[in-house]
């Protein structure tokens, strides 16, 4: 009589596992999206963004032009804004200023970054994440544009002369004595901009997402060297006494709203694309080992 006994009823009906059915339970679900997440292989249409971009530059330079001709509230808001950081101790404007008056070079220098570094430093970023990291593109615009547009309020509801233009700060107006300058002689008859805007500073704000925003869509270990952007950006505007130093720290206050709001693209277009190429590689076959379970 033969001893072995016979297996159960329920094993023997079940069936072998196939032997590449753990490799994929572990491996991750392609096309899965994550909370929050961008579709990183989508760029959307240059020419909608193109008008897109430019529309919301047009409603801003109207929108800055409206809050002109406050002048006797612009004064008074420069007085209160100059007293609260003499009060809480923040560092003078004038000990930067007073470094770049040292070299009438350095102070042309400066002039020429704040005029005309501003501007084509966020659109060449804007571009470039565009062309290579899309994801990362839309992530960037978006916060840019709700930045943009709580400084617009911020300028409509609270005007404010800048530093160069108030007696008591004693502060140089470097644009106009040394050059080159964007502004006007005269605040009131400045048909091209609007003097008053200078809380928050979005030339700090953009610079800082700027290098925000290039930290985190590339991985090279000096990438965190983009800082300097906004801090150059910092000295600059403080030194050439267009922006008082709470109007930096407004800008950043404000962007670090838009970044907790609007959330960081989860995966880059080239992290997609390595997931989709283990996807579609095939899966190596599994020996079975014979006799493992006996």
């Amino acid at each position: 009589m033969d001893s072995r006994t016979e297996p159960a009823e329920s094993e023997s009906a079940s069936e072998p596992e196939p032997p590449d059915a753990a490799i994929r339970r572990a491996s991750p679900q392609v096309g899965a999206r994550e909370p929050h997440a961008y579709d990183t292989r989508a760029r959307p249409p240059l020419l909608r963004e193109l008008l897109l971009v430019v529309g919301l530059f047009v409603i801003y330079k109207v929108g800055r032009q409206l809050a002109t001709g406050h002048t006797g509230e612009a004064f008074g808001n420069a007085h209160r804004v100059w007293g609260l950081e003499r009060a809480v101790h923040l560092p003078g404007e004038g000990a930067v200023q007073t470094a770049l008056l040292h070299s009438d070079t350095l102070v042309h220098i400066a002039n020429a970054y704040y005029a005309t570094v501003h501007f084509p430093a966020t659109a060449a970023f804007l571009v470039w994440l565009y062309l290579r990291h899309p994801a990362h593109y839309i992530w960037a615009r978006r916060v840019l544009a709700v930045v943009t547009a709580a400084a617009l309020v911020g300028h409509l509801t609270f005007p404010l002369a800048p530093p160069r233009l108030l007696g008591e700060a004693e502060l140089v107006d470097t644009g106009q004595v040394y050059g080159p300058t964007v502004y006007g002689a005269h605040p009131a008859t400045d048909s091209m901009a609007n003097q008053f805007a200078a809380m928050p500073s979005l030339h700090f704000g953009w610079a800082l997402m700027v290098a925000i925003g290039l930290i985190a869509a590339t991985r090279s270990r000096w990438r965190w060297l983009w800082l300097l952007h906004p801090l150059l950006t910092l000295l600059v505007i403080v030194g050439t006494a267009n922006h008082y130093w709470l109007d930096a720290i407004v800008a950043t206050a404000l962007l670090g709203i838009a970044l907790a709001v609007i959330h960081l693209p989860h995966r880059t277009a080239t992290t997609a694309g390595r997931i989709q190429e283990r996807a579609d590689a095939p899966v190596q076959e599994v020996p079975e080992l014979v006799g493992a379970g006996r």
